[in-house]
């Protein structure tokens, strides 16, 4: 049988936070409780936001809480691959410039199922320059043929979407240079023999965009399970975790054993917030004991609480920002 092969790929745009730590920490329960190997990837394509002392600090992190990895990577080392996939999609026509603003596609007035808008295929009829895609000094889309994509999370939920409809053609190449994620992603999935994604529930709406690229460049298709997200409340209106308190905060006020104890309660792995230590809770590892229910966060006093009132399941609920 193929061996289990996970991935944890947070972007290094920020310092790490309790919903990135708990998405780590469920990622690499899914692994070790399967004997698999679990690749650590820190994504950092975006130029602008992405910085080595963020990719630094979550290496040290998630060490920190007790996590280790078969393999460490850099994203950004991956380029060669993302330009060789360039290359077949380019000779296969399936590529072309696009100088649409996220202005200009927000006016037309399409809504995406994410909160965003549909890009409407303005520049679709345009071909790559005489130089190819490397001589365009556009962003590049690819055009996606219509069809629905057809994919279910372990879980058993219908992720089912056509990518086309619904969000329009991806975008590949950003207009500062840098290979889109989703693209970047397939890609790296595929040559790190990543088969099995663990990841938050909030990203479940890009895994169709992601199988249609797969297909499109002879890629397998990953195991995809997505599972709950710990919120905090803005003003009425629930949003991810993370812009409360960083990883330092959380390493002044907390063990490791401390922190995981809390996660794996948040998480349902554990009855109450008693300290323990990511490998104690692999025995009784199950997906069974997780539920779907988003979980409300509240930093108060410089301490993590949960808050039982406003426990949500997603039906319930706005999009997380």
């Amino acid at each position: 049988m193929t061996r289990a092969v996970g991935r944890f790929a947070p972007s290094t745009t920020g310092p790490a936070h309790p919903g990135t730590l708990l998405a780590g920490l469920l990622c690499w329960l899914d692994a070790r409780s399967r004997a698999a190997r679990v690749v650590l990837r820190l994504e950092d394509l975006d130029p602008e936001r992405c910085r080595p002392e963020y990719a630094r600090a979550f290496v040290d992190d998630l060490a920190w809480l007790g996590l280790d990895w078969d393999a460490v990577v850099l994203q950004s080392e991956a380029r060669p691959r993302h330009e060789a996939a360039l290359d077949r999609l380019a000779a296969a026509g399936l590529l072309y410039p696009c100088g649409c603003s996220r202005t200009a596609v927000r006016a037309a007035g399409q809504p995406a199922p994410d909160g965003g808008f549909r890009y409407p295929g303005t520049c679709r009829a345009r071909a790559l320059p005489a130089g190819g895609w490397r001589g365009c000094g556009e962003p590049l889309r690819l055009r996606l043929e219509p069809g629905l994509v057809e994919i279910r999370d372990e879980s058993g939920a219908d992720l089912s979407l056509d990518p086309g409809a619904a969000f329009g053609d991806p975008v590949a190449v950003r207009r500062d240079g840098a290979v889109a994620y989703r693209l970047a992603s397939v890609v790296d999935d595929a040559a790190e023999g990543v088969n099995r994604i663990v990841r938050g529930r909030d990203l479940a709406l890009t895994t169709a965009p992601q199988v249609a690229l797969q297909r499109v460049l002879g890629l397998p298709t990953p195991v995809y399970r997505h599972h709950l997200l710990l919120l905090e409340d803005h003003g009425g209106k629930l949003a991810k975790f993370h812009g409360a308190v960083g990883a330092a905060e959380l390493r002044a006020r907390y063990t490791a054993a401390e922190l995981c104890g809390f996660l794996a309660h948040a998480a349902g792995l554990r009855p109450d917030a008693s300290p323990a230590p990511p490998a104690e809770l692999l025995a009784n590892f199950t997906w069974n004991r997780v539920p779907p229910t988003d979980r409300v966060v509240r930093w108060q006093n410089r301490s993590l609480t949960l808050d039982p009132a406003r426990s949500t399941t997603p039906a319930q609920r706005d999009v997380p920002a």
